[in-house]
């Protein structure tokens, strides 16, 4: 495999970058300032280019440098600088502003001063008094690793492949066979000062070497510049992608266990769906969680095979992947055609004891110093024949957890071709989930916004009203499923709200139960539930008694009163499910209570919709999900609506030109205020913000004073 080492498809040559060649940094004529520039730039573009595949490391994994001159603010004079990807970022999307910036004279001077492995966290804080000038972002953990280990640039990575050799039980044999002396084995230590003093020593030692294997860990390469350094990392990587390849057996998960294959996708999908609400309730036990669900080849296939209970039993190891996964995930142990309700009943027992498990856990490793215990509730839950649910503060924080899950799957497989999958010791996994510094990370993060964790369904929500509340809610912190009978314009609002982090769009006619509940489907399945639904599709059809048609009053009451009944009845189904309430809110209409002309089949929907909160809210209250409403007056500007005929309509009804129908409404009000599509937004936001909650039943007047429309 040592032959790997010199091929000629990762030579420098392929990697040279023209913004930083040795000749420019050994070129007298540049200022320090210029050599700065080229240096982060340089920096930047390596960093780029190794997390974006992968295979190099995992979202947020992982730590590069460079070491060059820069000029003291102070002195004017030069001074030794280290350029380093900042605690918290990721690789793939760094920017300059995600370096920290130190200065090396200071950070080798903490050699000298070092207390010992027991007092790493004081080294931490220590990096504080060695920042270059403002210092750029905050420095990670891994920063004495970059500025103790002699080379100029240093890159630190978790793959997959290199990750296996690490967590293999004989991964120090395994690394000599798979690189020779070129790459060097170290034990596992902590992240932190020390291990930065352990691999300094190892480059030292070993000056043939282009990097080492941290143990449980990850990998750590060098080199003179910073094409030398991304060729020596991405060598390592494929060299040891090779290895396993080469030496590993063919099944290295057993055999497949009969009931357990991978159920077929229409089935899984709609299993997927009916379990999600239950799930979630699991992973909320302790603080509402929002899910995100995986059924990939890999998760599919890994949870098929006999050796999954033992596997997933270890937990994972990478510390970045257990800080996010927890010690162990939960594993359903049924086979996927077990009866619905027995999975759901054995989930709730295997839940119980995971808690139990997990205190279990708490309770053997804790020292009076360690921080509290943050929750007991799963990270992962691994249902065989479907997929991996995960779960996290966000659905950013979610989606990467259930990554780093597949990681840890690959880690195994890895692990187990070659050898057997052995993580590092529980002991040291509970060090680094209740590290002092990793309570201290958490307590610097923002405030959560009113809405965090909360997932919306809001109908209607391509234009006008909906759109304006779907924009709302996402500003609060929400996730929001964006449905409307027109995909394209859900899809652009979704879009708009910042893509699948954020927001997902639904086509869906309300009138169909099937749609209904195939958007409450596609919901669950993004965001793990549902416990906030807007009802707000609707038309409007604005004619005289004597020429209303039967046709016009069903089309006006099947969108609008059986539309939103369907809606709430999914809704509710959901939310009984997920035990921890929720809200309803009906977008209804002054004219549920305003007598006006031409107008009967709309106003009569409206009332319907009206009494459905009343009714609901007495039906729903036993399950803590509440039910209110919002009256509006006429909201023209931005309105579907309107835009469809209504406006003319109502115009023509009024005498007056239909450009002048928002100002007519607002002249014809005691606030003299035409009402947007914000205002009702805002009514919305006031409802299910966190003040109210001892509200339920409650219309809100939006209409700016319509004094006929006054509630009795």
């Amino acid at each position: 495999m040592n032959d790997s080492l010199n091929d000629d498809s990762l030579t420098n040559d392929t990697l040279t970058n023209d913004t930083l060649t040795n000749d420019t940094l050994t070129n007298d004529t540049l200022s320090n300032d210029t050599l700065t520039n080229d240096t982060v730039a340089a920096l930047v573009a390596r960093s780029n280019r190794l997390g974006a595949d992968p295979r190099n490391t995992n979202y947020a994994g992982g730590n590069t440098s460079a070491k060059g001159a820069g000029t003291d603010p102070v002195t004017g004079g030069d001074v030794e600088l280290l350029w380093v990807k900042g605690s918290g970022g990721d690789l793939g999307t760094l920017t300059p502003a995600g370096l920290a910036v130190l200065r090396l004279d200071r950070l080798r001077a903490l050699v000298d001063v070092y207390p010992g492995a027991d007092h790493e966290d004081e080294m931490v804080a220590a990096f504080d008094f060695c920042l270059h000038g403002k210092g750029g972002a905050a420095p990670s953990i891994d920063t004495a690793m970059h500025a103790l280990v002699d080379a100029p640039h240093v890159d630190h990575l978790h793959p997959d492949s290199g990750i296996a050799l690490a967590c293999a039980a004989d991964g120090e044999k395994l690394t000599a066979e798979c690189f020779g002396d070129a790459v060097v084995w170290v034990p596992w230590r902590r992240p932190g000062f020390q291990l930065g003093l352990d691999i300094a020593a190892v480059k030292a030692a070993n000056p043939q070497a282009i990097g080492c294997v941290l143990g449980g860990h990850g990998i750590t390469a060098w080199g003179d510049s910073a094409q030398q350094c991304e060729a020596n990392s991405l060598r390592i990587i494929r060299t040891a992608e090779a290895f396993l390849a080469e030496r590993g057996k063919a099944e290295p998960f057993g055999a497949v266990t009969a009931g357990f294959e991978p159920l077929p996708e229409d089935e899984r999908r709609a299993r997927a769906a009916a379990l999600a609400p239950y799930i979630s309730a699991l992973a909320s036990a302790d603080r509402p969680q929002i899910g995100h669900f995986t059924d990939t080849e890999v998760v599919l296939d890994f949870l098929s095979r006999a050796e999954h209970p033992r596997l997933a039993a270890l937990g994972t190891s990478c510390p970045d992947h257990f800080l996010r996964t927890k010690v162990r995930p939960l594993v359903l142990d049924l086979p996927a055609s077990a009866p619905l309700e027995d999975a759901i009943a054995r989930l709730a027992e295997l839940h119980a004891d995971y808690r139990a498990e997990y205190a279990a856990y708490y309770r053997r490793h804790a020292t009076p110093d360690s921080p509290a215990m943050r929750g007991a509730d799963p990270a992962i839950v691994l249902v065989p024949g479907v997929g991996m649910y995960s779960f996290g503060r966000d659905k950013q924080t979610a989606r990467v957890a259930g990554a780093f899950y597949v990681n840890a799957i690959n880690v195994m497989r890895g692990a187990e071709a070659v050898s057997e999958y052995a993580p590092i010791e529980e002991s040291e996994k509970f060090r680094i989930e209740y590290w002092a510094l990793e309570e201290a990370k958490l307590a610097r993060m923002p405030e959560p916004k009113p809405l965090a964790t909360r997932v919306a369904l809001v109908t209607g929500a391509g234009s006008g009203i909906g759109k304006a509340i779907a924009y709302r809610l996402v500003a609060e912190g929400a996730c929001v499923v964006v449905a409307d009978r027109d995909g394209v314009a859900a899809q652009a609002v979704a879009a708009d709200l910042g893509g699948a982090d954020r927001a997902v769009a639904v086509t869906v006619d309300v009138t169909s139960e099937e749609q209904v509940a195939a958007a409450f489907d596609a919901a669950v399945l993004a965001f793990g539930g549902v416990d906030l639904v807007v009802n707000n599709a609707g038309i409007s059809i604005s004619k005289p008694l004597l020429e209303t048609t039967s046709a016009d009053w069903d089309r006006q009451h099947t969108i609008m009163a059986r539309g939103s009944f369907l809606v709430s009845r999914e809704a509710a189904r959901v939310m009984t499910a997920q035990g921890r309430g929720g809200d309803i809110v009906y977008v209804v209409s002054k004219n549920a209570v305003f007598a006006g002309p031409n107008n009967v089949a709309y106003s009569a929907a409206k009332a319907d919709q009206a009494h459905q909160v009343r009714l609901l809210a007495a039906e729903l209250g036993e399950h803590a999900i509440r039910v209110n409403g919002v009256n509006p007056d006429g909201v023209v500007r931005g309105s579907g609506i309107f835009a469809g005929g209504w406006g003319a309509q109502r115009a023509a009804t009024y005498g007056i030109p239909e450009e002048k129908l928002g100002e007519f409404y607002a002249q014809r009000t005691l606030l003299k205020r035409e009402v947007l599509p914000e205002h009702v937004a805002n009514a919305v936001f006031a409802l299910v913000g966190g003040d109210l909650t001892h509200t339920t039943g409650l219309l809100v007047p939006v209409d700016a004073g319509v004094a006929a429309a006054f509630l009795r």
